[in-house]
């Protein structure tokens, strides 16, 4: 017995020695970072003293701690930051769907301001800014070398009021200006029309309001079509849309979904990951879907593209799309401000990580620059002509009035399709997929994984 105890003495000693032997260094590693991070700070403070006593000009104190926090900010990554009091609210009352501004999302890359996307029908849209542009001056004056945030708070102004940025575009050989008058933005989240028998759902952005106008819109479309059984499918156009709140990217998501992931975000501590999952119901009972992307659809929209691909409910088509995979934690700070900082990515359900890859289209469809329409009639002069055109032509005898009215009909259909993909050829290559879908099988139905 007294061996065994000795032993186990001895084995409790041996531990002990092992212990400190171990932890001793990693102790002492600890301390030396500790001590690190309190020189830094003292070098900080030490600098900060030096600036506000001998800079050239006074300068408030107040600004000098904000830049410091704003600079430890967006030095991490893209989309972390400081906001003011003021940027904050102007956040908040932009969730709910109305803002002074141009219409804009943007980025900042290589010290430049990079346009993710315009926004339906807002000032920049209808002056021609384009997903990808950079813009280089805002009334003359460079932004390179300031933050995204300083940047932005320049193209700021009163409503009414005019601005005049210097873009430069991919296939322009030199930079060019475009004047923009400031609005008030007005966002519609989603806007709903049939082209034929699809439903289009045009989401221009995901705010507290996306879900709600989706759901209304589309039960309308579906009441206009005469029931869901007259609808050969849905088009969920989320081009040009930069993204927003994640949990309406969900809602938005299982609007399609019987069951299944929608996306999991996973961060520095393993632990604190997330997974989201649809809920039983289908608003369109299993009805074909073409999601439209390109490159200005970014985050949420990311999400929604990439979980109906991955679940094969949805044809993506379209070109790649942004490439943001990460998510912002929004924190409310003392004095009315927010720090904006990225704590995950997200992923879809497969696994995959769209961050700086974005999601890829299953057909890839360019869209064409629009043609003048004095273009189209000098390269088109015969286009509808045909043998009834002709003079004294003569008539089709074996067609019954009812017959005839059919034939019509289908004319004015494939005429308005031909308008469709002058306008806009993307969505007309999305309904095209649909009319096919509907007339290989009337009654298909999306498999869901």
């Amino acid at each position: 017995m007294r061996k065994f105890v000795m032993a186990a003495l001895g084995g409790t000693m041996i531990g002990a020695v092992l212990t400190t032997q171990v932890a001793g260094p990693l102790l002492a590693q600890e301390a030396s970072r500790n001590a690190s991070v309190y020189q830094q700070l003292d070098l900080f403070g030490d600098i900060f003293e030096r600036i506000r006593n001998q800079y050239v000009e006074e300068v408030d104190p107040a600004d000098l701690i904000e830049a410091a926090i704003n600079g430890m900010l967006t030095s991490l990554d893209p989309h972390s930051g400081y906001l003011p009091p003021e940027d904050f609210s102007d956040m908040r009352v932009q969730t709910r769907g109305e803002f002074g501004g141009l219409g804009i999302e943007v980025t900042q890359e290589e010290g430049f301001v990079k346009v993710v996307s315009p926004i339906d029908g807002t000032p920049a849209d209808i002056a021609g800014v384009e997903a990808g542009d950079f813009i280089t001056h805002v009334d003359g004056e460079s932004v390179l070398g300031l933050t995204l945030d300083q940047a932005v708070q320049m193209m700021r102004g009163p409503v009414g009021s005019e601005i005049i940025i210097t873009v430069v575009r991919e296939g322009r050989a030199e930079p060019f200006d475009l004047s923009i008058i400031r609005d008030t933005i007005k966002l519609t989240a989603v806007r709903t029309r049939l082209e034929g028998d699809t439903v289009v759902l045009r989401v221009t952005t995901f705010n507290d309001q996306t879900y709600a106008n989706l759901e209304e819109g589309l039960r309308q479309s579906i009441e206009e079509a005469g029931g869901l059984d007259r609808v050969n499918g849905i088009v969920l156009d989320l081009r040009n849309n930069p993204g927003g709140l994640l949990n309406q990217a969900i809602r938005v998501t299982d609007a399609f979904l019987d069951k299944g992931e929608i996306v999991s975000t996973r961060g520095r501590d393993a632990e604190a990951g997330e997974r989201f999952n649809a809920t039983e119901g289908d608003l369109t009972e299993g009805k074909p879907i073409v999601v439209l992307i390109n490159g200005g659809s970014a985050s949420a929209s990311e999400i929604v593209a990439g979980a109906l691909q991955d679940h094969r409910r949805a044809i993506v088509v379209g070109t790649k799309s942004f490439g943001k995979g990460s998510v912002q934690t929004v924190v409310p700070l003392r004095g009315d401000g927010a720090m904006r900082l990225t704590t995950s990515r997200y992923y879809t359900p497969s696994g995959r990580s769209i961050q700086a890859l974005g999601v890829a289209p299953d057909i890839l469809v360019q869209q064409p620059p629009r043609r003048p329409a004095s273009e189209d009639e000098e390269t088109n002069p015969l286009h509808s002509r045909s043998e009834a055109d002709l003079r004294n032509s003569l008539l089709n005898d074996s067609m019954s009035d009812a017959e005839r009215e059919q034939m019509e009909a289908e004319q004015r259909r494939a005429e308005e399709a031909a308008r469709l993909r002058e306008e806009d050829y993307q969505l007309a290559y999305a309904i095209d997929i649909l009319k096919g879908m509907s007339a290989l099988s009337p009654s298909v139905r999306a498999t869901q994984d």
